[in-house]
């Protein structure tokens, strides 16, 4: 959807629009579109690429896709044989389109504009072996001067609840298909909780540490549908070292 009000340039025959940059994401030359002034993707996109596991000729459907970046970057780590990205916004969902396009993955990824509480009805039931999700974190709405700006969207849970992303994911899923979830730590007993009501057993968690002595700030779940009671407490995720530099765990997982 070209917004008129502003430039278009092409640039290797993508279409890009005069407040739009190109990102090199550090994995097989893949780029993405970002746009200056709205929510781009953070670490919590990318440590969530890297926790998940797509195997050979499974399909992954990612829920609140964005700009693509967890689809994008997903076909770049593991040998998955399709990836669908699920976004609610127009906007974000083009600008998803076009990264797609600039890397060549048309016959790998798609990105469809829907609204996730209606997830089970644009697709299949069962039709999944992985989903994955990087939803609003914060269940506090009150304060939002524009619900509607992009930024609110992606972190607050103005469109979706936790409720939402969990019910409609599990349905999609297969059994025994794999769910994974990047989140804040605070919300963790609500997180397992609402799995476990609709059918998912959480089985792998990584907490996130921005230094070895602070507290984790982000937590990385895995869940099965229809999984035993069996959960696993991962060595945790070091973003920083006592340098103030990336940890080696950090320049892997971002491709430096």
């Amino acid at each position: 959807m070209i917004n008129k009000e502003h430039t278009w340039t092409e640039t290797g025959g993508i279409r890009l629009r005069d407040d739009e940059r190109i990102d090199d994401l550090q994995r097989n030359h893949y780029g993405i579109i970002q746009r200056k002034g709205a929510f781009c993707f953070g670490m919590d996109a990318v440590l969530l690429s890297g926790f998940a596991a797509v195997k050979k000729g499974e399909r992954a459907l990612d829920l609140g896709t964005g700009t693509g970046i967890i689809p994008i970057l997903l076909s770049a780590k593991t040998e998955g044989e399709h990836f669908t990205g699920l976004e609610i916004q127009e906007e974000s969902a083009d600008m998803a389109r076009r990264s797609v396009s600039y890397n060549h993955l048309e016959e790998r990824v798609d990105i469809v504009t829907g609204d996730i509480k209606e997830a089970g009805t644009l697709f299949a039931r069962a039709s999944f072996d992985v989903v994955t999700s990087n939803p609003p974190y914060m269940n506090d709405a009150h304060g939002i001067k524009n619900p509607g700006d992009a930024k609110a969207i992606a972190r607050h849970e103005v469109l979706c609840t936790l409720e939402d992303v969990v019910r409609e994911g599990t349905c999609l899923l297969r059994p025994g298909g794999r769910f994974y979830m990047v989140h804040r730590p605070r919300r963790l007993i609500e997180i397992i909780q609402t799995m476990k009501k609709h059918g998912l057993e959480p089985k792998r968690m990584k907490f996130v540490h921005p230094y070895r002595d602070r507290e984790a700030n982000m937590v990385l779940i895995e869940a099965v549908r229809g999984g035993g009671a069996l959960l696993k407490a991962e060595a945790p995720v070091i973003v920083f070292d006592e340098n103030g530099e990336y940890s080696e765990e950090i320049r892997t997982t971002y491709g430096y």
